[in-house]
């Protein structure tokens, strides 16, 4: 992302501040993220949320 967008993004937090519901709703969203990360680390990905890979393509005859 452009720096300068972080800059305005950054200013804009500072004139206007989020609200407690807002800074808890991303708090719970960033708690979620890393208890999944978590998971996925110290016991795997499952098998059965894996997604098949696409068929390989039959060779072209000329």
């Amino acid at each position: 992302m452009d720096p300068m967008r972080w800059g305005i993004l950054l200013t804009r937090w500072f004139r206007r501040p989020p609200s407690r519901q807002r800074l808890i709703l991303m708090g719970a969203v960033i708690a979620l993220c890393l208890i999944v990360f978590a998971f996925e680390r110290l016991y795997g990905w499952p098998s059965w949320l894996t997604v098949n890979g696409r068929m390989p393509r039959p060779p072209r005859h000329l």
